[in-house]
């Protein structure tokens, strides 16, 4: 004699988990900057402490005697700038750090390695108290402005059976339905999702209203742990909404 598999009603409690909508910013390559102003703080804060004072052209100016400072805060400012414009994802990052490590092995089978660094030990590089404070401030304003305030003109509300496409200034909004609706997230970018990224990733969007669209935003933070709960909301009914709250995703916390 079989028996018919009991099933589970969903209690009130896992109803109210259940976002009723979600505010997904994307962001500009702005957003991983932040380690030329920290570099910089950082800098400028044993600068002070450890610094000299030295006399130049009428001016007395606060510099740190070591050499490595200034190395490292130009390294990390050209890092920064090649990873933020440099796009590696899936087998293509498999190969960069494939030649990479062809070309460590190979440096270091010819004997170049003690010459690089002897060049670089003779690297000198000298930065003042205030170029550290000044430029690390202008870069922080900057990225503040760009990540809380300029990426926030243009946002996607998903609500269940609906998806909205919002623009602040010009572009009014526009709507899709959620029927057919595809949204995952693309490959992670080896340098900026896995290197500075934060849990960021980009998200692939493809709808079948107004003739069928695609969509990409990039940039979404913790993207990885979200992106299930909005593929949930994007499947739920319209009338499936009831007593649930809102959740926003993509925002620094």
């Amino acid at each position: 004699m079989s028996t018919a598999p009991a099933t589970t009603p969903v209690n009130a409690a896992t109803r109210l988990a259940r976002p009723m909508q979600m505010t997904v910013f994307s962001h500009s390559p702005l957003l991983y900057w932040w380690p030329v102003w920290v570099t910089g703080y950082i800098l400028a804060l044993i600068t002070y402490l450890e610094g000299q004072v030295v006399h130049f052209n009428n001016i007395d100016v606060v510099i740190h005697p070591s050499k490595n400072l200034g190395v490292i805060y130009t390294m990390v400012f050209i890092l920064v700038v090649v990873l933020t414009n440099a796009t590696v994802r899936g087998l293509a990052s498999a190969m960069v750090i494939t030649v990479i490590l062809a070309l460590t092995f190979l440096f270091a089978y010819l004997g170049w390695w003690e010459d690089i660094f002897r060049a670089v030990d003779r690297l000198a590089v000298f930065m003042n108290l205030g170029f550290y404070v000044f430029f690390s401030t202008a870069v922080f304003l900057i990225w503040i402005l760009g990540v809380f305030v300029f990426d926030h003109m243009e946002y996607w509300i998903f609500r269940p059976g609906q998806v909205v496409h919002q623009m602040v200034f010009g572009g009014g909004s526009r709507s899709y339905d959620t029927r057919g609706l595809s949204v995952y997230k693309l490959r992670n970018d080896l340098f900026r999702h896995w290197i500075l990224g934060l849990g960021s990733g980009d998200i692939h969007m493809t709808t079948q209203s107004n003739g069928g669209q695609e969509f990409i935003l990039p940039n979404v933070l913790f993207v990885g742990r979200r992106l299930t709960a909005i593929q949930e909301l994007v499947a739920m009914k319209p009338d499936e909404h009831m007593g649930v709250v809102p959740m926003t995703v993509g925002e620094p916390s």
